[in-house]
């Protein structure tokens, strides 16, 4: 592996960066795989209220990022770069490098005027970035069509993954593993209804996610004692990595029910560790989900979500066709040194002076 001892990067990251979502999994993988090559990180805190900064969050964020040195390129997640104010991002002197990985604007919940100012803020900070790097194919086409990004102005800079050294050993009865933000875009509420619909069945299932939205925390909750499942559907919350990784080893198939997805890095750990998969056709999913690992349904459809859960739980020889596949397409997935590679291919080339 080449090593690029000497060059300096920025890494703005808002939030915590610890938390264990997919987007935060991501750049921290990221960030270790880009020292690994001998890059050094100038690490950069942004507020927690991003992507809907407060005006202490947005003035801090654009002081943080002003006061770096011209010659000192700024790799800047998404969920903070596409939310500053266009007018602040065109005073910035160090060249800026959006890492995207879904667009802010396609978050379910926001009202249409919402989504307009949102995406009109991204499609300006994007036109500003010297480069794009973002997770998925998908993701590069949206941006693409969507928000009028040339295609050379794109780097897709795929999840790496290792396959862990585990030896599974399923519950009885069978355990359905769902792992996703408690937030209204990952179709948790979907799940449940769907879950409802298999009670004859023998399961037990843990829905495992940072509590990202109040609101949608408690409508879960709420959901699962109207739907009779309290005995059987625990919502966990979020766990250690540890807790989870015992998780997966214990769980016959992993359910998400998303409304979304940028690319979907937990899909990678449900194959990894040889779960079949059941979830949908929304976003990047299906070029996530390797063909034969699972059964993809319509978005916001229960009923089909409810008979593909049927399926997996009913027919062990489908299932263990499912595992093999998903294990399969597991053990050709790429590394973080070859994302790494990526980024720092794209900083190298699209930041140098002009």
């Amino acid at each position: 592996m080449a090593r690029e001892a000497g060059r300096e990067l920025a890494f703005a990251v808002p939030g915590d960066p610890e938390l264990t979502t997919g987007g935060y999994l991501y750049d921290r993988r990221l960030a270790e795989a880009l020292v690994a090559r001998g890059i050094t990180l100038r690490h950069l805190r942004l507020g927690d209220s991003f992507p809907h900064p407060d005006a202490r969050d947005m003035a801090d964020a654009l002081a943080q990022l002003g006061a770096l040195p011209r010659d000192c390129p700024a790799l800047v997640d998404g969920l903070a770069y596409g939310a500053l104010d266009p007018d602040g991002v065109a005073r910035l002197a160090a060249p800026m490098v959006a890492l995207v990985h879904h667009p802010l604007a396609l978050e379910p919940g926001l009202s249409a005027a919402q989504a307009q100012a949102m995406a009109a803020r991204e499609r300006a900070n994007l036109s500003r970035a010297r480069h794009i790097v973002v997770t998925s194919g998908h993701i590069a086409g949206l941006l693409r069509e969507a928000y009028g990004v040339a295609p050379e102005r794109i780097s897709v800079a795929r999840p790496g993954f290792v396959v862990p050294n585990l030896s599974p050993e399923p519950e009885v009865p069978p355990l359905i593993l769902s792992v996703g933000l408690l937030a209204r875009r990952k179709g948790h509420d979907v799940l449940l209804r769907a879950l409802a619909r298999i009670t004859d069945l023998e399961w037990r299932a843990v829905i495992v996610g940072r509590l990202h939205e109040p609101e949608t925390v408690a409508a879960l909750h709420a959901l699962r004692a109207d739907l009779g499942l309290a005995e059987r559907v625990e919502i966990a919350g979020e766990i250690t990595q540890p807790a989870l990784e015992a998780l997966y080893g214990r769980a016959t198939l992993f359910a998400l029910a998303t409304r979304y997805e940028g690319y979907g890095i937990v899909f990678d750990e449900a194959m990894g560790h040889g779960l079949p998969i059941v979830s949908t056709q929304a976003g990047a999913v299906p070029e996530t989900v390797a063909p034969g690992a699972g059964i993809l349904v319509p978005p916001e459809d229960d009923a089909a979500f409810g008979a593909a859960l049927r399926r997996m739980l009913s027919e062990p020889a489908w299932r263990a066709g499912c595992a093999d596949a998903a294990r399969q397409a597991a053990a050709g997935l790429g590394d973080w040194a070859a994302a790494a590679q990526v980024v720092s291919d794209a900083v190298r080339v699209h930041t140098s002076a002009e």
